[in-house]
This record gives C-alpha cells, sequence and structure tokens, in this order.
C-alpha cells in the first residue's frame, strides 16, 4: 500500500472532491514501467484536475499530477532498468491517466524522459511542465533568430514566466516581465528581470494596426487582449512564442498587419506531445542554461494533503513561482 491523493465524484450531485488515500500497487494503470515518485508539482491543469476537471478528467477515482520525478521500480523495456532516474511531463499523465500526486506510479515507457546529468529529481520538478515548456519556448525563439531588442515576459511571476525570466538572463538577454501583482516586482528583479511592467499597460484594445517596435522576443503566458497589444509591438522580424492562454483564447484586437508588415511570428509551443528528442534537448539545455541559485528561490514546497488548497490557489491565480511536492513528506 501507498498514498495518493485521490479525487472522487458523486455521481448524483456531480461534485468532486480530493483527499489523501491507501491504494494498493493492483489499483495502478497498465504501463511499462513502475515509478517510486519523489516529486511533483502544481500546474494550472492540475488545479482543474483536483477539483471540478474541467473537462479533463473522465473517469473516477483520479490520481491527479501532470508531471513527476523519480526512480524506476520495474520496468519490461529495455531503455529503463531499476535503478534509473527519470523524469516525467505531459501525454495526458495526470488528466486521462493517473498521475504523478502518488508514492508511485506505472506508465509508457515512451513517456519517460532519463534524467539528466547535473539534475536531481527535486531540482527536475522545481523546473516541471513550467520549466520544460518555459524552455521549450526559448528555443524556438532562438530557432527563429532572437533579436536584440528586450524579450517580454508576460504572466512573468507564475511558473513559466519565472523560469524564463531567469534563463533568457542568464543568457544575456535584458528581459521586461509583465506581472498584474505589484508586490512581486523584487522577485522578478532577483530572477534577472531589468524591467516591470503592469499589466494595465497591456489591457487596453485598440484597432491601432501597430505600435512602435518594443520587443525582440516574447514569451507569453496570458493571451487574449495583452497578446493583441503585445503583436503590434513587436520588432521587425521578432517572435513571439505562445504557452498559455489565462487571458482568454481569442487574441482580442489583433490585426493581420504586425504577421505582413513587419514578418511577426506566433509560435505555438505544446508541452503535452512533444517528441522524445526534443524534450531530451530541452532538458539538457535546462540543466545547462537555468540558474540553479534562481531556480531555488522560486520553489514553494508542498506536501500531497496541501494539494487540494493548492489546486484552488493556483485556478485563482494566487501561487508564485514552483510549487515542489514531496510526496512521501
Amino acid at each position: 500500500m501507498f498514498k495518493a491523493l485521490v479525487v472522487n465524484k458523486d455521481e448524483e450531485s456531480g461534485k468532486t472532491s480530493a483527499a489523501v488515500e491507501e491504494i494498493d500497487l493492483a489499483q495502478l494503470p497498465e504501463g511499462d514501467v513502475t515509478v517510486a515518485i519523489d516529486y511533483s508539482t502544481v500546474n494550472y491543469k492540475d488545479g482543474l484536475c483536483i477539483g471540478p476537471g474541467g473537462g479533463l478528467v473522465r473517469n473516477y477515482p483520479h490520481v491527479p499530477g501532470i508531471d513527476f520525478a523519480g526512480t524506476v521500480e520495474d520496468s519490461s523495456d529495455d531503455r529503463y532498468k531499476p535503478g534509473d532516474k527519470v523524469v516525467l511531463t505531459g501525454w495526458r499523465v495526470g488528466e486521462a491517466h493517473w498521475g504523478g500526486y502518488a508514492q508511485k506510479a506505472r506508465v509508457r515507457a515512451d513517456w519517460l524522459v532519463p534524467l539528466p546529468d547535473g539534475l536531481d529529481t527535486r531540482q527536475a520538478m522545481a523546473v516541471g511542465t513550467a520549466g520544460l515548456t518555459a524552455m521549450l519556448a526559448v528555443q524556438a525563439l532562438e530557432d527563429q533568430g532572437l533579436k536584440s531588442g528586450p524579450v517580454l515576459v508576460t504572466g512573468a511571476a507564475g511558473g513559466v514566466g519565472s523560469v524564463a525570466t531567469a534563463i533568457l538572463a542568464n543568457l544575456g538577454h535584458k528581459v521586461a516581465a509583465v506581472t498584474g501583482r505589484a508586490e512581486q516586482a523584487d522577485y522578478l528583479r532577483d530572477l534577472g528581470a531589468s524591467e516591470i511592467l503592469g499589466r494595465e499597460e497591456f489591457k487596453e484594445v485598440t484597432r491601432k494596426p501597430l505600435e512602435g517596435e518594443r520587443w525582440g522576443g516574447c514569451v507569453d503566458a496570458v493571451a487574449g487582449a495583452m497578446l493583441g497589444r503585445v503583436l503590434k509591438q513587436m520588432e521587425y522580424g521578432s517572435s513571439v512564442a505562445a504557452i498559455g492562454l489565462a487571458g482568454g483564447a481569442a487574441i482580442e484586437g489583433a490585426l493581420i498587419t504586425p504577421f505582413i508588415l513587419r514578418g511577426v511570428n506566433l509560435l505555438g509551443i505544446d508541452s503535452v506531445m512533444q517528441p522524445y528528442d526534443n524534450r531530451v534537448r530541452a532538458w539538457q539545455r535546462i540543466a545547462k542554461d537555468l540558474p540553479m541559485d534562481k531556480l531555488e528561490a522560486m520553489v514553494q514546497p508542498a506536501t500531497l494533503s496541501d494539494l487540494p488548497g493548492l489546486g484552488r490557489d493556483i485556478l485563482k491565480g494566487e501561487v508564485k513561482g514552483r510549487v515542489v511536492v514531496d510526496v512521501n513528506a
């Protein structure tokens, strides 16, 4: 028997509830590899899955947790053997498949990535899905030719934004961080941001086809009206890596003009179904280019019993940086 955060649904009322329970190894779903989990994290999707599901969870009881890091206990796949350190992100684990909010998980070998040299399992989950997404965004900007102008990071105090800010600053870029929480200014400066901008500066929807060129690149976690404004302010030939839609799925006020007259690229970043080679490349870059002291400054420790409250908090935008869940605490 081992501990897991289990979400159950009352079929009559349709309401869900989450609590730490003891479950048996035989209850785990089918898979090639059984992993003894050390750490997981808390992401926006996790908040949905801990609560009413947001349409992501179809079958109950359910164990959320869209990522984890730990040690292989048993494997029927030649790529992994007992004792190997591994990381899992994406592949709808924690949504359609039981995830990382447990002391053990059984998953497909194709979903795993070897823990890169230079990271331990706690550091890997301080990075987690949010950090992997941030690095994928940075790589996409680099692949398109990142310009010399400041790089804008929206939603900068969140998980993706925090890691993106630290990576970009460590690579030598001037980072302008956008946040709706003025009290996070010192935190963002400590991560390397050279300029702090308020969310209100980008909230107004305008019909101007273009604005002054300000940004050599952008990692956008917000979308909505903010992305509509940002696109009009991008330098010629620059790119925006879009990783989230906290401000809404529509790009309000956006016109085709920035794409045609300035050659701006809008790059969609998906971390769920990323091919294996891209994941390995990103994790290796994380181990090399993310300063570990900055990473530690982002970490908020948690346990399985903290997760119901944290799930509610992250849906309200009240979680800063990276929450690292010690599933054995």
